[in-house]
């Protein structure tokens, strides 16, 4: 999307910049602290109305103007967005969304989210002994969700967060909204998610780690391991025939990205494991062709999966770059491994012999029917993926 004229911008979005490019040229902390409540103020009066729009708008103006103020906004925004202060009963709340993302791959079927009333409750009494402080009140969705699930603006995720706050509190029991699921029965690799608020009083600590001096205190890789231990027992069975991998439980934007991270090596390792079973194709017969995708910068890998013998692509998978600094440290080989690189030697790794890396910046292109992205063959020529007719194109539903 090319970026809005200001002149064309609501007074919300025109306020929004100036306060953002204002903290960006800020010289010290006391200035920080200025700008930072000016600002959380304005976006938690646009996130509780209906005018999430000028949030948006104005991340799109400063995207390709002013990259270090974009950065800025977009950290507040996740900020207001997944924690809010509340006032209850006299008493003052600090209220977090957060999630317990569960990785999982696999080369038959994922599972969907379904949770019984018994392990939802389990869920939530294990959150309540490994992970948060003493004091903290709770309120967990009653079904794992996948990122498709899940909130597509800062709006909607403020909108979860009020919600399930008012929940903890037991001020209302409003569900929290779900987007329509996409097609998901092709994934081999992907996170589902337990989601829920932690309410604390104000100034009290929110995750035990926090709270050296209280008696639950614990690190957070123990706090991790405790509730990885204590939280396969309660889920395993959903994922049989899966290999699974429990992150700590974080604030949400932190573990969205976190969850994307571990999905990334693990979509390739599943992707060529599949094609081997379901496509009976060894990966000594696998070609790879690796190209960098984005509008106007570097966005994303796009891998494609062709035989050696062939430049019809028949799978592909997509590695997100997660940051500005991963893409920066992608441009500039002098520092050390880039993606491309990780990517490479993941393949090789795997078993593929030949794999190709292409150079310059290619278009996010997607299927006009389906919406299914496209991946490059080895003349970097973008495809939509099919895959052999004798293909059994279903993953065995294991569960």
């Amino acid at each position: 999307m090319s970026a809005v004229s200001r002149t064309r911008l609501s007074r919300d979005a025109q306020r929004l910049i100036a306060l953002t490019e204002a903290f960006a040229l800020s010289g010290c902390r006391v200035e920080d602290a200025y700008w930072e409540n000016l600002l959380g103020e304005l976006l938690g009066k646009l996130l509780s109305g209906k005018k999430g729009q000028a949030i948006e708008h104005a991340l799109d103006h400063l995207l390709n103007r002013n990259q270090n103020a974009y950065e800025l906004l977009v950290e507040q925004a996740e900020t207001c967005s997944e924690s809010l202060a509340i006032r209850h009963k006299d008493q003052d709340y600090d209220a977090v969304l957060f999630t317990a993302p569960i990785i999982a791959w696999t080369r038959y079927q994922l599972p969907d989210g379904t949770l019984t009333p018994a392990q939802s409750k389990s869920l939530r009494t294990e959150l309540e002994r490994h992970v948060f402080s003493d004091g903290v009140a709770l309120a967990v969705m009653k079904q794992l969700v996948n990122f498709d699930q899940m909130p597509q603006s800062f709006h909607d995720t403020r909108v979860w967060t009020q919600r399930l706050a008012n929940q903890a509190l037991g001020v209302s029991n409003e569900a929290c909204p779900l987007e329509d699921e996409s097609e998901l029965e092709g994934l081999l690799a992907d996170a589902r998610f337990v989601v829920g608020v932690a309410v604390a009083p104000k100034g009290h600590a929110i995750f035990r780690w926090q709270d050296p001096a209280g008696e639950g205190f614990a690190s957070r890789e123990q706090c991790r391991e405790a509730w990885a231990q204590s939280c396969a027992p309660i889920v395993g069975g959903l994922f049989t025939g899966c290999q699974t991998h429990y992150l700590t439980p974080d604030a949400y934007y932190t573990n969205n990205r976190e969850a994307d991270r571990h999905i990334r090596p693990l979509s390739l390792k599943a992707a060529v494991t599949w094609l081997q079973t379901a496509a009976n194709l060894p990966a000594a017969n696998l070609r790879a062709t690796i190209v960098g995708c984005g509008e106007a910068a570097l966005e994303e890998y796009r891998i494609g999966f062709t035989t050696r013998r062939s430049n019809d692509v028949i799978y592909g998978c997509v590695w997100p770059i997660l940051s500005k600094e991963e893409a920066t440290a992608d441009q500039d080989s002098s520092e050390g491994m880039d993606s491309v690189e990780e990517i490479a030697a993941l393949l090789k790794e795997l078993g593929i012999p030949e794999v190709r890396r292409l150079p310059g910046l290619y278009p996010i292109e997607f299927c006009d029917d389906c919406g299914a992205p496209h991946f490059p063959n080895a003349l970097g020529e973008l495809q939509h993926p099919e895959l052999p007719e004798e293909t059994d194109l279903e993953p065995v539903q294991f569960h």
